[in-house]
């Protein structure tokens, strides 16, 4: 399975090219967005115009800079968008799990009360995709050490990721960490970047 991933875009024009050029490029079977599509909503409704047109499926979750409501408004519009936030895509064997909003808590509460649910109902034959906002934490997407800051993911998506062992997980929000990668036993974590990074998940 062939992913256009991307993240934070903030209705970036340049960036959206690009990502339109890679769609047309490389035909992908789904195209994934991590959050902050808009700039705190604006541009939010005209860049899913845009990109709906590419007729290839987006899942889609809100960052911090879209609310869970904004996202399903959206997805109600444009028939080519996906809202997965707290909630589950199936295709072929691959599930996709999102989870978003936030970014900016150690702990989210609400998260784990979706997670407690989700883990009761996936069956662990399938190869789980996990679509989040904000990144894993002690991993090189969260390690904000440049700025002093240190490790600032979120430990509750951590913990979700050591117990599931999921194949894939995309993040973003910390734009220093743009198309940093990292593992955590055998799951890649990737910030794929507001320019969208091709990903191939056998």
């Amino acid at each position: 399975m062939r992913l256009l991933a991307f993240t934070d875009t903030h209705a970036n024009k340049t960036a959206l090219n690009r990502i339109i050029a890679k769609a047309e490029k490389y035909k992908p079977d789904f195209m994934v967005c991590a959050g902050d599509i808009s700039m705190f909503t604006k541009g939010l409704d005209k860049c899913c115009a845009i990109l709906n047109k590419l007729n290839i499926k987006i899942l889609i979750i809100p960052g911090n800079h879209e609310t869970p409501e904004d996202i399903k408004s959206v997805c109600s519009k444009y028939p080519n968008f996906i809202n997965i936030h707290s909630g589950e895509f199936s295709y072929n064997d691959f599930s996709f799990f999102g989870w978003g909003t936030g970014g900016f808590s150690f702990v989210e509460e609400g998260f784990e009360r979706i997670a407690k649910q989700f883990k009761k109902v996936f069956s662990k034959k399938r190869k789980l995709i996990f679509v989040t906002h904000a990144p894993i934490y002690g991993t090189r997407l969260d390690d904000l050490r440049v700025n002093g800051l240190g490790h600032r993911g979120c430990k509750s998506t951590r913990k979700f990721v050591d117990e599931m062992n999921p194949v894939l997980v995309l993040c973003g929000h910390f734009h220093e960490n743009f198309r940093k990668q990292d593992k955590i036993k055998n799951t890649l974590i990737i910030n794929p970047g507001p320019d969208g990074t091709i990903i191939n998940v056998d």
